[in-house]
């Protein structure tokens, strides 16, 4: 096994557990931490895939990466909707 499997093993982790925490009602969809996991799972299986190439599972993983990447976009267009009224964003770093 090389650290590239283990990096790709690592990133179907974080896609399984954050979809087991989905189902166990631990994780809403809507909660941004779902598509960050996802999207971050996604990224280290295609860095797996780079060492070990395997067309379908590229073309799944870029698409998750994309859905999961579209999911953080709007929850954070969300978050900044429902933000009253002159109520400041700090930047996070």
């Amino acid at each position: 096994m090389t650290p590239f499997d283990v990096i790709g093993l690592v990133g179907v982790g974080l896609i399984v557990a954050a979809y087991i925490l989905l189902q166990a009602d631990k994780l809403s969809a809507a909660n941004p931490w779902f598509s960050v996991v996802n999207a971050a799972g996604s990224a280290l299986v295609l860095v797996s895939l780079w060492f070990e190439f395997n067309l379908a599972a590229a073309v799944v993983e870029i698409f998750w990466l994309i859905v999961s990447l579209f999911g953080l976009w709007r929850s954070r267009r969300g978050l900044r909707e429902r933000r009253p009224p002159g109520h400041q964003a700090q930047d996070p770093g």
